[in-house]
Order: C-alpha cells, then sequence, then structure tokens
C-alpha cells in the first residue's frame, strides 16, 4: 500500500499546490479546483475487496494536510478536502475519519483561530463533519495492526506548504549586522569626543550590542530547529506504535538487552533440531548455581523401588522369597475356614408330548 499512498499523496499534493495558488481560504475557490480535476473520481478505480481499504488510506493521506506544520491556508485546504472526501467515497457504510486525541487540541485551536479571523466558511465545515459524526476518535493517527514495522516510509513533505516559522534570523542578517556595527562605531566616536570621560549616564546602548544581537539570534535559531525536530521525531514514532520519545526508545532498548544477556550468559539455546535434548551447562563454574538456568534443572527424584530396597534390611533366605513373585495359587486355606459349598446345576426337564 506505500506505493498507493505515494501516489495518493502526489494527487493531493497536486490540488493543495493550485489552491494555495489562489491566495484565498474561500470553499468556493477550492470547490472550483475539485470539479475542475474531478477530484472525485479517484474511488473509481479501487477493487470491490479493497474499496475500504483504500478509503481508508485516502483519508489517511488527507488528514495529515489538517495539522502543523503546514500552513494555515493548507490546513484549510485539507478540511475542505477531508470534506470532500467523505461525501465521494463509495464505501458503504462510509468509513469515518480517524482523529487522534493528541491532536484534538490542535483542531480546536484551528477552529479558534478560524472564528477570529472571521473565516466562516472553515468553521461551518468543520461544525459540519463533528455534526454528521464524520470523525471518530481513536489512540492512533492510524490503524495498528499485527507485525507492523515500527517506522513507516514517510513520502517526502512539500516545502512551500510549510508553515514559515517567526524567524528573526530572516530579518537580521549579515549585512543588517554589519552596518549596524558601523553606526554603533559611529555613535561611540562621536560620544567619546564630545565627553572623552567615561560616563554612566551617557551610556545609553549596549557597549557590545552587535555581539550580543547575533548571540541572542543564534540561540533563538538552535532552539526553535531543536524544538521542530523534537515534534517530528514524535510524530514519527506515535504513527508507528513506538515510544514518545527517542531517549524513551533506547532506554527501553537497553534494558530489554541486558535482560537477554542475563539469560542467555551462561546457556547456549540450541538449534531447532536439537531441542529435545538437554542444554548442556558447565557445572565447573562455581557461579553455576545462581544463574537462571540452573533453577530449571530438572531434579532427579529416586524411585520408589530404588528407597524401599535401600531402606529395608533382609538377611538371609527371606531376601529371595521377597524378590520371588508370589503366586495367588499357592496360598493355603486356614484351619477354622469351611470349605465352599457346592451346589448343584439347576436343569430343565423337558415333558414329553
Amino acid at each position: 500500500m506505500n506505493h498507493h499512498r505515494k501516489l495518493v499523496k502526489a494527487d493531493c499534493d497536486q490540488l493543495l499546490n493550485r489552491f494555495q495558488q489562489t491566495e484565498s481560504v474561500r470553499f468556493e475557490a477550492f470547490s472550483q479546483i475539485w470539479r475542475d480535476m474531478k477530484f472525485e473520481q479517484i474511488f473509481y478505480g479501487a477493487a470491490k475487496h479493497n474499496n475500504r481499504l483504500f478509503t481508508r488510506l485516502v483519508l489517511d493521506t488527507a488528514y495529515e494536510f489538517l495539522l502543523p506544520p503546514f500552513t494555515f491556508q493548507i490546513r484549510v485546504g485539507g478540511l475542505y478536502l477531508l470534506y470532500a472526501l467523505f461525501h465521494s467515497q463509495t464505501a458503504n457504510p462510509l468509513e469515518k475519519i480517524r482523529l487522534a486525541l493528541k491532536d484534538w487540541e490542535e483542531i480546536q485551536k484551528f477552529e479558534t483561530d478560524s472564528l477570529e479571523a472571521q473565516h466562516y466558511d472553515v468553521v461551518y465545515i468543520l461544525k459540519k463533519l463533528l455534526h454528521i459524526k464524520a470523525f471518530v476518535f481513536t489512540a492512533m493517527p492510524r490503524l495498528l495492526a499485527f507485525d507492523r514495522k515500527k517506522k513507516s516510509q514517510m513520502s517526502p513533505v512539500c516545502e512551500s506548504f510549510m508553515e514559515r516559522p517567526s524567524a528573526p534570523q530572516t530579518l537580521i542578517n549579515n549585512n543588517l549586522l554589519e552596518e549596524l556595527s558601523n553606526v554603533h562605531g559611529l555613535y561611540e566616536n562621536l560620544k567619546s569626543s564630545v565627553c572623552p570621560q567615561s560616563d554612566s549616564s551617557l551610556s545609553l546602548s549596549h557597549p557590545d550590542l552587535v555581539q550580543t544581537l547575533r548571540e541572542t539570534v543564534l540561540d533563538f535559531y538552535k532552539w526553535q530547529k531543536d524544538k521542530f525536530q523534537s515534534s517530528e521525531s514524535s510524530r514519527d514514532e506515535d504513527s508507528g506504535e513506538g515510544p514518545s520519545t527517542q531517549q524513551e526508545s533506547s532506554r527501553r532498548a537497553d534494558l530489554l538487552a541486558s535482560i537477554k544477556s542475563r539469560a542467555y550468559e551462561q546457556a547456549a539455546q540450541a538449534s531447532k533440531s536439537r531441542r529435545h535434548r538437554a542444554v548442556e551447562v558447565d557445572v565447573t563454574k562455581p557461579e553455576q548455581s545462581s544463574t537462571p538456568s540452573a533453577r530449571y534443572e530438572r531434579i532427579k527424584q529416586k524411585t520408589l523401588r530404588y528407597r524401599a530396597t535401600k531402606n529395608i534390611q533382609v538377611s538371609g533366605d527371606m531376601w529371595k522369597d521377597a524378590l520371588s513373585h508370589t503366586r495367588i495359587t499357592c496360598l493355603t486355606a486356614r484351619d477354622n475356614e469351611k470349605p465352599p459349598r457346592c451346589f448343584k446345576k439347576f436343569k430343565w426337564k423337558t415333558e414329553d408330548t
């Protein structure tokens, strides 16, 4: 399905790119592009037995454009795209849009920003989807399955769709810092010519203004980059059913590795063709008794016959009689026992007619 996901994402990128060129967030502009591209025909080529699976793939791909770090216009286009795809699908009953609980705050903030900017068509579409119960609230943005890869292959994101962060580094460039340094030097020379002696009342600017400003911008850029990378890594791990942070994942992997090393450091695992044999353990090591494999050794208990012959002391010819088998037919009757009564066998008499 990764091949189909790439093709669906390419179509969505093309539609949203045309919507971005309109520089509008109105639903009328989006619907015109939708009709021109005949985008509702995306569901027509799916086989009947894969119709629901393909519909879920399309909705999951379009759902990614509704969340940051995309621009506000692209997120609006993603909302319109989800609304149009939900009503154009051919699955019966309709496949719902998976909305992860961790993304619900972003959706609410998106609705608040749209309402403050008076984009009422955006608010109407979102309320309409919630009213018809098009969303299904889930723990993960994608459906989990057995034996699935932890990290799914991520398709490249269009850079023009990304929201441009509030970056002071784009305003404070090298040319500006050089010009500011020249102005600051002229100011210091003029101040020293007016008042040769240093006066604290004339210190109206920072002595290292240019250097301090440059270091502050670099620190902000580094912090913003680290924050963006951490958010991207957490989003990737949540969609591949992994832990929330890379540090937690490495800690869990180290813990599992230490447990396995302690369990198998003394006894090697036998091959599949020799698992009926016992594991050979070196008993010459003094610490063998403390290993986990020593606790699971089979305890060989002595048989009842061995214990009886060892504990019972028999002397003389009685030992031969004890080992010999007793035959019931050779038993003699007691002296005062009466002999068993003999009964005659009953015979039927037949009368001659």
